[in-house]
């Protein structure tokens, strides 16, 4: 008897190493003392994770402040392009006798004065404004998207951690298991103290394993708590199951759309519109403005007076106001070009990733199902049925 505790105990790290693979509790399991502590069946299961999703984009102040980003980019498209105001103006005129308003020249007049921008110019500053606020969409829509996956990835990582510790309170029985049949032969003094300490210290590391994994669930639920914009030390339950995902694309398919899909450069190219869009406003703002008015009014004599005015701004300080403003305008659409290469090598850099990791990790489904949970199940049988 001794012989065969000692087979079945010298393997046992390779065992529990398996053991803490398998993805789900042991047949006729209760759910594990750790998953409990951390918010497993004493706190019930968890919401789905699309229910979290729609709570994270209702509730969180950065989908909140991006919205209210957006609605006050839209509020100055019309500003943008409306007309400058009018002016109206009261004149007096005296010739010959500034101070004696009694002279026959002396006459009082109405003048409405209108500024008319340069052509182009309010079109292009409704552009402009425009451009902006198509910005802002765009940049709401990666603030969503970036939300969902934070909650979708801190929610999956949650049942990983939930998963691995029901397969460590597998671990424990399996361990009890192997105590008891070490304990038993030295009874009647035909074991080994050996065994013993070897399942102890085993036993030693799982509760390590299984305490860090309580600190590693506690921080994704702190995550999740603050992605959902809910108090801190807000419980979440047990993570009991993961929906089932699509059908993945292929690889071809995924390096296709890794621009065509990404918010972030979409709001890339959103900002370059917005700068292009810009810089135009900014060359038309270097052209002169016109003033045209209409004014009347009358002498004392009386007589009826009425004044046209055509006005002309003259650029005379051009150089110091608009050339400054098309140089900083270009240097803005110059770096916004940039940013936007950098953001679609970012993309192809990441599409190559999710391939390698899509290859890895079917490679490791197959391995799983076909080499690691049927040995582990075998191991936890030979062990029970030697007990």
């Amino acid at each position: 008897m001794g012989g065969s505790v000692r087979r079945i105990l010298g393997p046992a790290a390779a065992a529990l190493a398996l053991l803490v693979s398998v993805p789900g509790p042991v047949r006729g399991q209760e759910p594990p003392d750790g998953a409990s502590r951390a918010g497993g069946s004493g706190e019930g299961d968890a919401p789905p994770v699309e229910d979290l999703v729609r709570e994270a984009l209702a509730r969180s102040p950065s989908v909140a402040a991006v919205r209210a980003r957006v609605e006050a980019a839209r509020q100055m498209v019309d500003p943008a392009g409306a007309p400058p105001d009018p002016m109206l103006e009261v004149m007096y005129r005296n010739v010959g006798a500034p101070w004696d308003p009694m002279r026959p020249m002396t006459m009082g007049e109405v003048q409405y004065t209108q500024p008319l921008p340069w052509p182009g110019k309010r079109g292009s500053r409704r552009a402009a404004a425009s451009a902006e606020a198509e910005m802002r969409v765009a940049e709401g829509d990666d603030v969503r998207r970036t939300l969902v996956m934070q909650v979708r990835s801190a929610y999956a990582r949650v049942y990983v951690v939930d998963r691995e510790l029901e397969s460590l309170a597998a671990a424990r029985e399996l361990l009890a298991v192997l105590s008891a049949v070490a304990q038993d032969p030295l009874r009647h003094g035909q074991g080994e103290q050996e065994a013993i300490v070897k399942a102890q210290i085993e036993s030693s590391r799982l509760e390590e394993r299984a305490t860090d994994l309580d600190a590693q669930r506690a921080a994704l639920v702190a995550v999740v708590n603050r992605l959902l914009d809910r108090p801190a030390g807000s419980s979440l339950g047990r993570v009991a199951a993961l929906p089932v995902p699509e059908a993945p694309e292929a690889p071809e398919d995924v390096r296709k759309h890794a621009i065509g899909r990404s918010p972030e450069i979409a709001m890339r190219s959103a900002t370059v519109r917005a700068a292009g869009e810009r810089l135009a406003a900014a060359r038309l703002e270097s052209r002169p403005n016109f003033l045209v008015g209409i004014g009347g009014g009358s002498t004392l004599d009386p007589a009826a007076v009425v004044t046209l005015r055509l006005g002309l701004e003259l650029p005379i300080w051009n150089r110091q106001r608009a050339e400054p403003m098309v140089a900083q305008a270009r240097a803005d659409l110059t770096a916004a070009e940039e940013d936007l290469r950098a953001a679609e090598a970012r993309a192809r850099t990441d599409a190559e990733r999710l391939v390698a990791q899509w290859r890895r990790d079917q490679a490791q489904i197959v391995r799983y199902r076909e080499a690691i949970v049927p040995q582990s199940a075998v191991a936890i049988d030979a062990a029970r049925a030697s007990s």
